[in-house]
């Protein structure tokens, strides 16, 4: 008990000793939200998996799919890797860098008013990342629960407090370079210790080969062997799944954010590397962890305590110094998207939605940073309230809203700001097609999931199954809808489209460290 209480005092000492020491980052609105878009390869990759990857992926997730899936749950977090971390860096990092820059905009919100010419898109956006987050960030609190009542024997509601003063701490004190600091640290744990926790749970049946031949003993309805096959014993679900948690990342204003402030050209490269080994060992050790589920717990165990039971479960036999070293990579994921989530939502509502309702007057830069630290602690608060609600009094409405925030962010906002990356011809109106088509659908999913609305028979009862699968059509019918819609409204192009899109044929001078030239080209250049 004593070597897990002082790991935590530690770890959270440091935590707030780095928000202190970078305070000289946040005294304007560039340096409190963005860092001044000076922040490097690796604390950009870091901050990008580190928000990614929290208690609910390494508890909720991992242990519900896990269960589910067996084996072939890896694939989710190869999936995670590879579609949800490098491809949004290889294809959105570098011209999200240039346009935000080139155009002043400080948050997904800010994008779509600039992109679109249209100021009403900036408050949709903003209400949207509003309404949707708190209950996203509520969520963190959840996967904390149960190893910490198992490890302490204190009550859950401690705990969130604990966790939510400490983060609100660097996060109102260091913005968002403490943010990124901090998420450095909380990332290296992470690291090591999921590689850690994951060879200390394999030894106990055998290593790697023992464990697998266990879990294809596990009986099966669907065929022997089922839990260590290929693709599991359901592949149509886990491939949504496999969808939803990869390709939402594309459209996330707490993920895509961090393409705002990295610092340069070789910065985006490093990275596209650094965050995808991280997400590679971290979500891909955390799935492949939950798919041993069945080694550890029974099915009348996880019908009496719920899937949150699978991972605490296969971390119960852990020694005391690995239980520790678990409680504080939980910890690390939990607070590190926290900060991101809450840095996110202050700085929209803020930035996006109050600022613009005072246009006469205005709002000189002291005020919104105040704003923006007042909102930080009511997000904090509101979220850690209707945490420890959930908890005590299992109110359903929270934890079906909490289900479909992920699909309705990624749902609205995903097409609408790849197409305004890459092609002139989106529109307004396409736009705003896609904010109804993914918020509605999510917010139908809810009221069917309440019970509130009958369940649709044919396709549309597929589509509304659960709200993995609807969260996966709200992304992929916006891929559809804003094309279509804007092919249809073309006189709604913005007047300076090609103005806006100049920034991706500047010319600018780079140093030969930085950026090979051609022989012919140098030679030109010297004469």
């Amino acid at each position: 008990m004593f070597v897990k209480i002082a790991l935590i005092v530690v770890f959270f000492a440091v935590m707030v000793a780095v928000g202190l020491a970078c305070r000289k980052h946040s005294t304007d609105v560039n340096g409190f939200v963005l860092g001044g878009r000076n922040v490097g390869p690796w604390l950009t990759a870091f901050a990008f998996g580190t928000s990614y990857f929290s208690a609910v992926v390494f508890v909720g997730y991992a242990g519900q799919f896990g269960w589910n899936f067996g084996l072939a749950t890896t694939w989710i977090g190869l999936g995670n890797a590879f579609v949800g971390s490098l491809l949004p860096w290889v294809i959105l990092g570098r011209r999200t860098r240039i346009m935000t820059q080139h155009i002043g905009s400080r948050t997904m919100p800010d994008f779509f008013g600039h992109r679109y010419g249209s100021p009403a898109l900036t408050l949709a956006a903003s209400a949207i990342t509003f309404v949707f987050l708190i209950p996203y960030t509520a969520s963190l609190f959840n996967g904390l629960s149960r190893l910490f009542e198992m490890a302490f024997h204190i009550d859950y509601a401690y705990c969130v407090i604990a966790m939510a003063v400490l983060t609100g701490i660097y996060v109102i004190v260091g913005g968002y370079m403490a943010t990124a600091v901090n998420d450095f640290i909380q990332g290296i744990i992470m690291l090591f210790g999921i590689v850690a926790v994951i060879a200390a749970v394999l030894s106990q049946n055998g290593g790697l080969m023992g464990s697998i031949v266990e879990l294809a003993k596990v009986e099966s309805d669907v065929m022997p062997g089922a839990y260590a096959s290929f693709f599991g014993p359901n592949p149509v679900y886990l491939f949504f799944v496999f969808m939803l948690t990869s390709l939402g990342t594309w459209g996330l204003p707490q993920m895509v954010g961090k393409f705002y402030a990295i610092k340069d050209e070789g910065s985006i490269k490093k990275g596209t590397v650094i965050s995808t080994f991280f997400a590679l060992v971290v979500a891909g050790g955390c799935y492949f962890l939950g798919g041993f589920g069945r080694l550890f717990t029974t099915q009348e165990a996880v019908n009496a305590q719920g899937f949150d039971s699978v991972v605490p479960a296969i971390l119960s036999t852990l020694p005391d110094l690995l239980m520790a070293v678990v409680l504080i990579l939980v910890l690390s994921a939990s607070m590190s998207t926290l900060s991101s989530l809450v840095l996110t939502s202050s700085s929209t509502l803020t930035l996006d939605f109050i600022a613009p309702l005072r246009k006469k007057k205005g709002l000189e830069e002291k005020s919104k940073m105040l704003i923006m630290r007042c909102f930080i602690a009511v997000f904090i608060v509101i979220s850690a309230v209707i945490a420890i609600i959930q908890a005590k009094s299992k109110v359903t409405f929270i934890a079906q809203l909490m289900g479909i925030s992920w699909g309705a962010l990624a749902g609205a906002f995903l097409a609408p700001f790849l197409y305004g990356l890459f092609w002139k011809k989106t529109t307004k109106s396409g736009v705003v097609a896609s904010f109804i088509f993914g918020c509605g659908l999510e917010i139908a999913q809810l009221m069917i999931s309440l019970g509130w609305i009958g369940m649709p028979g044919g396709f549309l009862g597929f589509v509304f199954t659960n709200s993995l699968y609807s969260g996966v059509f709200a992304m992929v019918g916006g891929l559809v809808i804003v094309p279509v819609v804007s092919l249809l409204t073309k006189k709604q192009i913005p007047d300076n489209v090609e103005e806006l899109f100049s920034c991706y044929d500047a010319t600018v001078e780079v140093r030969a460290t930085t950026s090979l030239v051609s022989p012919a080209k140098a030679t030109a250049k010297k004469k």
